[in-house]
């Protein structure tokens, strides 16, 4: 009798114990996260493996992030937002101007000229998001993170030393907004996403990029060219926007404990830190170039005035296609300062 109490009693136990653990399984996720940038790069290493670290910590490890870098999970970088939404991977960064056209109020943050401090910027771009377009220029995906990098720098292989040097220059840009700027700069644009950049330049494709300081180690930037050029003031040339953004349905078939694990290491928190660790990261980056030998002018406020009054029209042309498609452009500009400085800015 003991013993058949015994084995009683012990199924009894591995029948609850796989119901209960039946139950936590049912609770745990694994989320894939895409994205662009090799490994070793700020994105990736700083920024994106430290935010799933804190999510999967602070859920007790029912949340894992698997990690695929330098699109190894396939396609081009101007899928990412699609690959999202659509759930062929459950979360993806990528730049929004890499789908050119697709997010149009989002490009009030890439007009010339428009980003002051960095972190007041991509605080102003979050603030946007949640408050409004979540609903519209991002119903399709769940954000979670919406930023900027530190201010864009012209990198060359003969040098920009004033506007005059942009004549006829074969420049790669990231998005729509900032090679519309580089044409009207005298540039002649050829859009292409970051990794493209390093064979771009060895082929000769282009004689220069503007990207900020921060991802030029990842790309070797600093031996491909020896000339860099930035600017003095407030202002930066250009911005471009990046988000982290997760499949809609994915997200809210979370449980609710869950989502607020990923909601409290997300949104203004994610934002803020993403745009300070790459913003960080410009100076360590700028230092290779330096010592290397390479050349880096800084245009005075004489040349940079000269600049903005060339980049001039790029800004009434967004305005006049904004109103072309219902969208107040004015209005959007003007909000965007406002909460630029709200923000410290």
């Amino acid at each position: 009798m003991k013993k058949r109490s015994f084995v009683k009693t012990a199924i009894a136990g591995v029948v609850t114990a796989a119901a209960l653990g039946g139950s936590a399984y049912a609770q745990e996720v694994t989320l894939r996260l895409h994205q662009f940038l090799p490994p070793p790069a700020t994105v990736p290493a700083k920024i994106l493996k430290p935010w799933a670290t804190a999510v999967e910590e602070a859920s007790g490890g029912r949340i894992a992030i698997q990690h695929f870098d330098a699109m190894s999970l396939g396609g081009r970088p101007p899928e990412l937002m699609d690959q999202a939404r659509d759930g062929v991977v459950d979360l993806s960064m990528t730049v929004v101007g890499y789908t050119p056209g697709r997010f149009p109020r989002t490009e009030v943050f890439e007009l010339p000229f428009m980003m002051t401090n960095p972190v007041a910027t991509a605080s102003a771009y979050w603030e946007m998001v949640e408050t409004d377009w979540q609903s519209n220029e991002y119903k399709d995906v769940k954000v979670l993170g919406a930023w900027v990098h530190g201010p864009g720098v012209v990198h060359s292989k003969d040098g920009v030393n004033s506007l005059e040097d942009m004549k006829g220059l074969t420049v790669r840009g990231p998005t729509r907004i900032i090679n519309d700027m580089l044409s009207e700069l005298g540039a002649e644009p050829v859009g292409m996403p970051l990794p493209a950049i390093p064979e771009a330049l060895s082929k000769g494709v282009v004689k220069g990029t503007v990207i900020p300081w921060e991802v030029t180690p990842a790309i070797r930037l600093s031996e491909l060219v020896t000339n860099h050029t930035e600017f003095t003031g407030d202002e930066a040339l250009y911005a471009a926007t990046i988000v982290l953004v997760m499949n809609k349905a994915k997200y809210e078939a979370l449980p609710d404990d869950l989502k607020a694990i990923i909601d409290a290491e997300s949104g203004a928190k994610l934002s803020k830190f993403a745009t300070q660790v790459m913003w960080d990261e410009d100076a360590p980056a700028r230092a290779i170039a330096e010592k290397a030998g390479n050349t880096i002018v800084e245009l005075d406020a004489a040349e940079v005035a000269r600049w903005k009054d060339a980049a001039g029209p790029v800004i009434e042309r967004w305005i006049a296609d904004m109103d072309g498609k219902g969208l107040d452009g004015s209005a959007l500009i003007e909000q965007a300062k406002a909460l630029i400085k709200k923000h410290g800015g």
